[in-house]
């Protein structure tokens, strides 16, 4: 069992307990977010620090920019 920290950016994103390590270059899901392992180092025998490449989530506006006028 393997230690694995996910980090997206500098910052931690959620770390894991796994049967196996990652491998660069792979698909992952993460909280419901796809990403891109873009690298992998061994902090101790069994800790990993992985860093991934997470897809940007687009917002949509719900309000129309009629809605947002006032009505007389």
């Amino acid at each position: 069992m393997f230690a694995v920290h996910f980090y997206e950016r500098n910052t931690l994103f959620i770390s894991k307990l796994l049967n196996e390590v990652p491998a660069v270059g792979s698909e992952v899901k993460l909280k419901g977010r796809k990403g891109k392992i873009s690298e992998v180092t061994e902090v101790e025998e069994n800790k990993y620090r992985v860093q991934v490449e997470l897809e940007v989530v687009k917002k949509a506006s719900y309000v129309d920019p009629v809605d947002k006028k006032k009505r007389k």
